[in-house]
Parts: structure tokens; C-alpha cells; sequence
């Protein structure tokens, strides 16, 4: 009998051992790949703490930690094991972090982070605890700051709810772009308007309540339609809100409103009918396991934890060393100053009368501005900002960056016809339209588009090329009658002629 007692404890003691090993290795992993990209678990963290869009996200960690804490009875029951497929998940992070590094989206190197860190639990966890620990690991993703690039689409959304409700209401108004025009005054659908910063904790918090209330995968697809979807109506609604008591009891009580009802009891109260509304079909009792450990475990063989921390570690490592050579390859110092040129037919004068406008590229080495004028009195502004090398919070193309600056004099409106290799704009400023045609310099070619400026960034910076990226913004303000203001601005063009060449210059390059 006294036998019986080793022979039980032999297993547990084994498996507790193999779990301080795996647990080491997993530590030893995520601390490495941490302190190699502390840059980007930095920022991620700054994003977090000083952004009011992603201060939801201060509180996934320790709900990250308790969805673990929810599943320890049925983990401790698994043994763990090195799965080495995931060393390909870390590999596709680290490349995803080297793209991202690349083309100078923070976003994209974020994601790469969190993945490389994904596949290191599952790779020094084992398949097994991988699927009891499935819903966490995916919940990893919502560390990632992500979501505000959808802010101008849903500026564009809210305003067109607002006008459908304020005809239902009888409410005369005219729409341009994000701006909302009645008899009571002129509203703009402001990026901090446009309902991103709930809809984004929304669909954090729905696939939690998801995943911890309900069973089925239809059901949990159907409320997490409605969390994205109510949430985008629900905006809708305020901004018609807001409107609709403006005309009725003046701006100034509507805007009260707007911060203090609709700011927190508003959506508070969506919340509560969507949980409200999804709570009769809640399928998941209290008490109900998370997964069968028994489905779960297959054999386990002989594991080599410290080989598998190893691997990830050197992979992790890889693209900071290749980004490395290859930037310092293509670095070239930032110009002096940025000779602005004579154009044929037009001289320069003063920008005394008018709107000022003034673009904004935060983090640039060097910009200028100037305005000229032609025989015919018409005015045009030109524009140009040099980085020697784009950086983080020192890129070409990014938030905030361009004709317009968020909380700026001019708003952004619409979209207007792109000439060849640019983009042009419509912007506004208390009833001011003015037209911007913007062209971008990197690496070897010139083009208006955003995902032109990243590809080509992000070649340079993998295969080597010139590291420096120019912007020439051309502006004018429409007629005073209305019309368009793109007449003086394509002539101002044609007396400029190469673009290239006038970037090129800027950047100090012959």
C-alpha cells in the first residue's frame, strides 16, 4: 500500500516539471521579443494611455489575464508540449513587423507584434493548450491600436443618416461632403463626431460578451453584427439629434447636450438594449466548461522548450538587423533650405488677403510656402515639405497629415478630379472652399496616391533606394461667385512643368 503513493505522485511531478520548463521558455520567448521591439510595445502603450479612442484597450490585459484565470481548472488538466508549426506564425509577424517597419505604418508593425507573441504561446505552449486557450489568443488582437482609419468613412455615414432623418422631420437642409447646412446654422460631422471611438470599443466589448454569453456561432455572429451596426446608426441618430435640437432650442443649448447627454447616457443606453435585447438568447450557463481536456490532449513525446524560446527569438530578430543595413545603406542628410522657383507668368506676392491655409506634415525637415500670382490677378499657393527620412510621427502620408490638420481652420470635404500622378481635394473653412492638388515624391517615382507613397517606401526600405520623401501641395481658393478653382491651379501647373524635378531640388537632390 505504502507503494501507491509514488506511483500517483511520479506522473504529477513530471508534469509540474514540464510545465515550470515550458512556462520558463514562453517567459524567456516574450521577454526577448519584447525588449527587441520595446519601440513598438512602447508606443502601443502610449496609443493606449493617451488616446481617448484606445483607452478601452488599458483594460484587455487584466481581462486577458482573467479569461486565463477562467480556464485553469480545465489547463491544468493538459500537459504541455513545443508545437513547432507556429515558428511559421512568428516568422509571418516578423516579416509583417518588417513591412510595416518598411512602408512606416505603425499599425502594420503593431499586428506583427502581437502575432510574433501569438505564436510564441502556441509554440511553447503545444496544439493542446493552444485550443483550450483559443479565445484568449485571439483576444490578443485587440491590443493592436487600430480602427481609426475608418474615421473619414464614418464622418461621411453619419452625415448622410442625419440628412435622411432630418427630411423624415421635416427639416430643410443641404449636404456637402461632411458639412450640413439649415436655417438654424452650419454643422460639421467632425472626426470626433463620427462615432469611431465607440464603435471600436463596441466591437472589443461584443466579442467578449460573445465568446463568455452565448454557445452558438450563429448566435454569436448575429450580435456581433449588431454591435457594429447599432453603434453606426446610434451615431447617426445623435448627430440628427443634435441638429434637430439646435433648430428647435438654439446651438448653443444643443451643443450642452451633445457633450453631456448623448457624450455618456447616450451610449450607455445602446449598450443596454443591445445586451438587453440579446440576453433571452444567451446560451452559455454559469458553470459551463470551456472546453473538454480530454478532446484535447494527444501524446505527448520528448519537448525541447529552450530550442523552441531559441527559434523564436532568432526569427524574431532577423528583420531588425535587415532594417537596419538597408536604412543606414539609403540615409542621406536633410537639406538647409528649399530654394522656391520663379514660374514663368507668375510672380510672387504676399499671402495677406484671403483665408490663410497652410498644410501640415508634422515631423518634415524642412517646409515652405509661397503664393503667386498671374497677369489675369488670379492667386495660387505652392507648398513643399522634404524628409530626409520618413520615421515614426515623421511620415509623408499618415493621420493628420496633408492639406489639413484634425481641430485645424480647414475641414476636409471631398474628393475632387486627381490629375495625372496626384490627388486633389476639396477643403473648407467658415463657408471658404478652397481646391488642393497633391503630388509625392519617393523613392524613384512621383504619385497622389496613399498606398503608392507606402509601397514605394516600403521598397526602398527593403531593397535600397533613396531614403527621402517630398510633398508639393498647389492650392487655391474657388471664386468668390462659386466656380471651381481648378482653372488657375492646372495653369499654374502647366508654367511649373516637371514636379519631379522641383522635388527632387527641394530634397537637395541634382
Amino acid at each position: 500500500m505504502t507503494a501507491l503513493l509514488p506511483i500517483e505522485a511520479a506522473p504529477l511531478a513530471a508534469r509540474d516539471s514540464r510545465w515550470r520548463a515550458h512556462l520558463t521558455a514562453l517567459a524567456a520567448a516574450v521577454a526577448a521579443i519584447l525588449i527587441l521591439f520595446h519601440r513598438d510595445a512602447a508606443h502601443m502603450a502610449t496609443v493606449w494611455w493617451t488616446s481617448s479612442t484606445f483607452n478601452h484597450i488599458l483594460l484587455i490585459p487584466p481581462i486577458l489575464a482573467w479569461l486565463v484565470w477562467q480556464r485553469r481548472a480545465e489547463l491544468a488538466l493538459l500537459t504541455p508540449s513545443v508545437w513547432w508549426a507556429p515558428l511559421a506564425l512568428v516568422a509571418a509577424g516578423a516579416f509583417g513587423w518588417l513591412l510595416g517597419e518598411a512602408a512606416g505604418v505603425a499599425l502594420v508593425r503593431h499586428a506583427g507584434l502581437v502575432l510574433m507573441l501569438q505564436g510564441a504561446v502556441v509554440c511553447c505552449l503545444g496544439k493542446a493548450l493552444a485550443r483550450g486557450l483559443a479565445f484568449p489568443l485571439f483576444y490578443l488582437l485587440f491590443l493592436i491600436p487600430a480602427g481609426e482609419e475608418l474615421v473619414p468613412a464614418l464622418q461621411t455615414v453619419t452625415a448622410q443618416i442625419s440628412m435622411v432623418l432630418l427630411g423624415w422631420a421635416g427639416i430643410p437642409a443641404l449636404l456637402d461632403g461632411i458639412f450640413i447646412t439649415t436655417a438654424t446654422g452650419y454643422f460639421e460631422v467632425a472626426e470626433a463626431c463620427a462615432g469611431a471611438k465607440f464603435l471600436i470599443a463596441m466591437i472589443a466589448y461584443g466579442a467578449l460578451v460573445a465568446n463568455l454569453c452565448f454557445r452558438s456561432w450563429k448566435r454569436r455572429a448575429a450580435f456581433m453584427l449588431a454591435a457594429t451596426v447599432v453603434p453606426i446608426l446610434a451615431n447617426g441618430v445623435r448627430a440628427f439629434g443634435t441638429i434637430y435640437i439646435a433648430d428647435r432650442s438654439g446651438i448653443e443649448f444643443a451643443a450642452s447636450v451633445d457633450h453631456i447627454v448623448y457624450g455618456w447616457f447616450f451610449f450607455a443606453l445602446v449598450i443596454a438594449l443591445i445586451l438587453g435585447a440579446a440576453w433571452r438568447f444567451f446560451d452559455r450557463r454559469v458553470g459551463d466548461p470551456w472546453f473538454d481536456p480530454a478532446a484535447l490532449q494527444a501524446p505527448v513525446g520528448r519537448t525541447r522548450p529552450g530550442a523552441a524560446a531559441a527559434a523564436i527569438v532568432a526569427l524574431a530578430a532577423l528583420p531588425l538587423l535587415w532594417s537596419s543595413a538597408v536604412t543606414a545603406a539609403g540615409a542621406a542628410p536633410p537639406p538647409r533650405t528649399i530654394a522656391i522657383p520663379e514660374i514663368p507668368g507668375w510672380e510672387r506676392v504676399r499671402a495677406d488677403d484671403g483665408r490663410l491655409w497652410q498644410p501640415h506634415f508634422a515631423g518634415a525637415d524642412i517646409a515652405r510656402i509661397a503664393r503667386y500670382r498671374d497677369a489675369e490677378g488670379r492667386e495660387v499657393d505652392l507648398a513643399v515639405a522634404v524628409f530626409a527620412r520618413q520615421s515614426e510621427g515623421r511620415e509623408l502620408i499618415g493621420h493628420g497629415q496633408g492639406a489639413t490638420r484634425e481641430g485645424g481652420a480647414w475641414a476636409w470635404t471631398a474628393a475632387a478630379a486627381a490629375p495625372a500622378n496626384g490627388r486633389a481635394e476639396l477643403i473648407a473653412s467658415n463657408r471658404v472652399t478652397r481646391e488642393v492638388v497633391s503630388f509625392y515624391r519617393v523613392g524613384d517615382i512621383l504619385t497622389g496616391s496613399a498606398m503608392g507613397v507606402k509601397l514605394e517606401t516600403m521598397r526602398t526600405r527593403l531593397f535600397g533606394g533613396p531614403q527621402r520623401a517630398v510633398a508639393v501641395l498647389v492650392s487655391a481658393e474657388a471664386p468668390p461667385g462659386g466656380g471651381s478653382a481648378r482653372p488657375q491651379i492646372d495653369a499654374f501647373l502647366a508654367a511649373l512643368g516637371s514636379v519631379e524635378r522641383l522635388a527632387d531640388r527641394a530634397a537637395g537632390a541634382r
